[in-house]
This record gives C-alpha cells, structure tokens and sequence, in this order.
C-alpha cells in the first residue's frame, strides 16, 4: 500500500494542509494530533500536519476572507487555473460549517459560507455577474446543494471511521489549467480527510483512485455513478476550460482599468534598512530592484515576497542595507520598479526627504507636552491623595454618631 500512497503523492501531489482566515480571538492555540489550530494578528491558521511544526511567516495585511483554504503549488506565468476550494467542518467552533471558494490563478473571485448563503463575488467578478446573471444563480444553487451533500458525506465518514466526536475537516479541491501557449488543457478532483489524501479522480481514465484502504468503499461506490462521471468529463474537457478564459477576459479588461501602481520609500529608524514598497500592480510577474550608477544590486538588497491585494492586484517591498552606503553617495542609489508592458519605468531616487517614517529625533521630541502631561498628572494624584485624606475623619466621625439613639 505505502508503494501505491507514493505513487498517488507523486501523480496528484494535492495539497491540503492549510487554511487561512480572519482572526476570531487573540494568540489562541489549540492542538491535537490532526492539526493547530491559532490566531495571529488578524489572520487565523490551521495546519494539518502531524509531523512538522515549521514557523510560518504572516503579513496581517493580507485581507483574506474566511477560511481561505490554499493549495500551495507554483504555477508558471503561461499557465492559469480555475480551482474550485470547498471544506466541511464537524466539531469546529466560531467558524462555518462549509466554505467555499473559487480561484483564477492568484485571485479569488467568490466566496461562500454556511452562514452566509448568498455568494459574494470579488471585486473583478462584479462586472462579470452585471453582464451576465446565470452566473450567480449558478453558484448560488452549487453553494446551497454542496453544504447539503457534504454534510452527510461527512457523516458518513465519521461512522466508516468509528469518530463520534472531536474535530474533522472534509476538503475537496477541483477544477483546471490551461497553458495559453501550447492550449494544453488538465482537470484535477482531489478529496482530503482530516489532513490527509483521501480519494482522487484520474482524469484520463474517469476512475477514482484510493489513497488509502478506507477510501475504497467511496471508490467502489463513485466508480458506479456513470451519469456523474460522464458529467464530470464534460466539464474537465469544455466547460471548466471555457470558464477559466472568460474569467481571464474578464480580470484582463479589470487590470486595465487606468490605475498606476504607487511606488514609496520607507524606513523606520535613520539605521534601519530602506524599504522600496509598490502597491496595486498588476500582473503579478513586476520585476524591482535597487542600482547604483545605473549598475543592478545584488548585495546588501532583500527582496521581500510577492502578496495579493484585497482588490486583485499586488505588492511588493525590496530593501536596501545602508550599512555599506555613506550618506555622500545615497544619490547614486535608486529603486526601479518595472512592469510588463509598461514602457516607462518608475524610478525613486534614495534622499530622506522622501523617505516615509514614523520615527522622531529624540531633538526634536516635544518635552514640552511631555512635561505637561506630568504636571496633570501630579495634580490629579495630588487631588487623589487629598480626597482620601479628607475622608477618612469624616468615616470616623459618622461611625460614631452611628452609634447614638440619633443614628438615622
């Protein structure tokens, strides 16, 4: 069996071993033998990996919507993918029972959950729905029939597996890629459960393959859904190949759309790096780099990791070390961002006064506020202290007339 497990790893190599979300609490953790589950900053991880505990690198900018599952794998730039994203929970609290997501490449276009039925499409999908409505009724109708089928079909994987309770996730990853140069064309449905392979769909011969012995009565029982399978083709051959190109038109005439990219310098301390940041580029292959005298930086330069944007496009920060650059030369230092088919590009040259900080010279510190505040501050434990001091005889003297035959 492990050699048919490696066979199946190498052949489908699915992914289901993170989800994003928003954060529901503050550095909560919680920890079983299927996966962590913990909040950072605004975004919430969950991991399914039994045997590794790697750090992972956040940016709370990043404004994911709920439960964002990713299937990490790289795609080249002449590839793009429809991915079709849908997780059933049992037994997980403050969050929904079912999510689903749909994914043009880098770019989410709708989301659903069990709490929220109605879909909602992303900022590029809007213009899509406007001209044409059957699409929204399409996934309205596939969100509500999924949340219904995958409810029991986790159900039913609970007692084929004895788990009356605890935490289990039934994943679910389907859809396409289409080479735009060669047109190459391949369709993947993958199934996952509780972190791990479950089932998957050859596309070639239409028959399910088990990842596992468990999942043999689900093949047994899915091979014998003809009507399905034929269903399934058609849609892995023509229709999930001709929705992923019109959703490429649809993000092409979006980004094209006159918007520049906003390209800044920014450092938080005079000895601190020089961040070239650019925001709200796309597409997403930008390329940026630090020169001096026109000549490209390899050393004392870190570049940062590419990241979406809420609205579609992308950022971006490199920086420079100064640790190697003396102040008489930060005029031959420059930050170049290019995009592709962009003739001009824009170039910032290194000077302070446009270097954006929060940071203030100690000089020019205002002591005077500070030294205000202190005064009040004195004066209303003054004003404390003296009420105290005042009460406390007078509790006393009301103590005592308490005690009289005139006490009221």
């Amino acid at each position: 069996m492990s050699d048919k497990k490696a066979e199946f790893d190498k052949k489908y190599n699915p992914t289901w071993h993170c989800i994003v979300g928003r954060n529901f609490g503050s550095y909560v953790t919680h920890e079983t033998k299927h996966f962590i589950y913990f909040y950072l900053g605004q975004v919430a991880i969950l991991l399914f990996n039994r045997s590794t505990r790697k750090k992972t690198s956040l940016f709370t900018r990043m404004n994911w919507q709920l439960f964002l599952l990713l299937h990490l794998y790289s795609l080249s730039a002449k590839k793009h993918s429809l991915r079709y994203f849908l997780t059933e929970s049992s037994g997980v609290t403050n969050l929904p029972e079912f999510v689903a997501q749909m994914m043009v490449d880098d770019l989410l276009g709708g989301y659903c959950d069990s709490n929220r039925k109605i879909p909602k499409p992303r900022d590029w999908a809007v213009k899509m729905i406007l001209e044409d409505p059957k699409q929204f009724e399409i996934y309205e109708n596939e969100c509500d029939r999924y949340q219904h089928k995958y409810r029991t079909q986790i159900k039913n994987l609970k007692e084929q597996f004895n788990q009356t309770e605890g935490i289990h996730i039934f994943q679910r990853i389907h859809g396409c890629e289409w080479d735009d140069e060669t047109d190459e064309k391949t369709a993947f449905n993958q199934f996952g459960y509780d972190g791990e392979d479950f089932i998957a769909l050859d596309p070639e011969t239409m028959t399910w393959v088990a990842a596992k012995p468990q999942a043999l009565i689900t093949k047994r029982n899915w091979d014998n859904e003809i009507i399905y399978l034929q269903i399934k083709k058609t849609f892995n051959t023509h229709l999930c190949p001709e929705r992923l190109k019109g959703y490429l038109q649809y993000i092409q005439k979006f980004h094209q759309r006159d918007v520049q990219p906003s390209v800044f310098l920014l450092q938080k301390t005079p000895s601190s790096p020089v961040s070239c940041h650019a925001t709200g580029f796309y597409p997403k292959e930008a390329v940026m780099f630090w020169r001096k005298d026109g000549e490209k930086l390899h050393k004392e330069v870190e570049y940062m990791e590419i990241l979406p944007n809420h609205d579609g496009t992308f950022q971006r920060s490199v920086d420079l070390k100064l640790s190697s650059v003396s102040p008489e030369e930060w005029s031959r230092y420059e930050c170049v961002f290019q995009l592709p088919g962009v003739v001009e590009d824009i170039a910032i040259v290194l000077d302070t006064s446009v270097i954006r900080t929060n940071w203030v010279p100690p000089a020019e510190f205002p002591t005077g506020v500070v030294a205000g505040v202190v005064v009040v501050v004195l004066l209303l434990l003054a004003s404390i202290m003296g009420y105290f001091i005042w009460k406390r005889p007078n509790k006393g003297m009301m103590k005592t007339s308490c005690y009289s035959k005139y006490c009221v």
